[in-house]
């Protein structure tokens, strides 16, 4: 993938590693459209970054969905690259009253806004690039976000899957795999000491200079080069009895 002179569009780009991206490819000169659901925090980036573009759009719903996907092929049909990145993660237990309720919504956003929109993307014959945000968790779940975990494998394997049958489309896939950030998914001081998200954006972009498809850093990485063995010992650590 190239860096610089692309127009994408971050799904979820106004907080969180969506917004570290979109900062990085502004700096890295890049025409930048992002989505939420939130006018006013969309306006605070567009306040802070002239250059971006926002869209309001509630991606657990099918229509919103299709409709950002009409008015970016009628307004911005050279879109070259699609950033999957919105996501919510839920603490959550199966014996949660709520439970069922609750993971539907995190299904709709982690799973089939990503699905739907490359499904809709890939009929722009300008779209060059697909880049989808999984997680370290994508390869040992962490018990206390079960449907989170489960969605960020399925978009692990989804992508894998996309990557091949993508290619004869000349339409590259690449996986950004994050571990824990400073960030308030999942809820505000859950994650204040992971590491902050401006060393997982400098570390990425780092691989994509060097062509890397699958983008990890710290717990992530160490994740994804992991034998089964590796694996079970780190969930029996995360989950202990």
């Amino acid at each position: 993938m190239k860096i610089s002179n692309n127009k994408m569009l971050i799904t979820g780009g106004a907080s969180g590693i969506g917004l570290g991206l979109t900062e990085r490819f502004i700096h890295e000169n890049n025409t930048v459209i992002i989505c939420g659901r939130r006018e006013s925090v969309l306006k605070e980036v567009s306040d802070k970054f002239p250059s971006v573009i926002t869209r309001v759009c509630d991606l657990t719903i099918e229509a919103e969905r299709t409709a950002l996907f009409n008015w970016v092929s009628e307004n911005h049909s050279d879109l070259n690259v699609l950033i999957n990145n919105a996501g919510i993660q839920q603490w959550i237990n199966i014996s949660d009253i709520d439970f069922f309720q609750r993971a539907k919504n995190e299904i709709a956003i982690n799973i089939e806004a990503p699905l739907h929109l490359t499904s809709l993307f890939m009929n722009l014959k300008s779209l060059e690039t697909i880049m989808n945000v999984s997680s370290g968790l994508s390869f040992v779940p962490l018990s206390k976000v079960p449907v989170y975990a489960a969605t960020k494998a399925f978009i692990h394997s989804f992508t894998l899957s996309s990557r091949y049958l993508l290619k004869s489309k000349n339409i590259e896939v690449i996986e950004i795999i994050p571990p824990a950030l400073n960030t308030d998914l999942g809820g505000k001081g859950i994650h204040d000491a992971a590491p902050p998200v401006s060393d997982f954006i400098n570390a990425i972009f780092e691989q994509l200079k060097e062509g890397k498809n699958q983008l990890t850093f710290g717990f992530s990485e160490a994740m994804a080069k992991a034998s089964q063995e590796d694996i079970k010992n780190a969930f029996n650590r995360m989950n202990p009895a």
